[in-house]
């Protein structure tokens, strides 16, 4: 099991990526592998990730 959760300076998250078996009913052909994208609400379908990805995301997004 992984998750890799992003979140800025003021304690929102921007991400986290996971592969906890949660959300089964949402049908993602990528399930158990899921993002959460801004908020705990927005599921979406996500590849399975290490941290170098991950950390690599994180650097563009902080470079923008």
């Amino acid at each position: 099991m992984y998750v890799y959760q992003y979140m800025d300076s003021s304690d929102k998250m921007v991400f986290r990526y996971e592969n906890t078996g949660h959300h089964r009913k949402l049908n993602l052909s990528t399930y158990p592998h899921h993002k959460h994208d801004g908020c705990e609400g927005n599921v979406v379908p996500s590849v399975t990730l290490d941290l170098a990805n991950v950390l690599k995301e994180i650097e563009l997004l902080v470079n923008i």
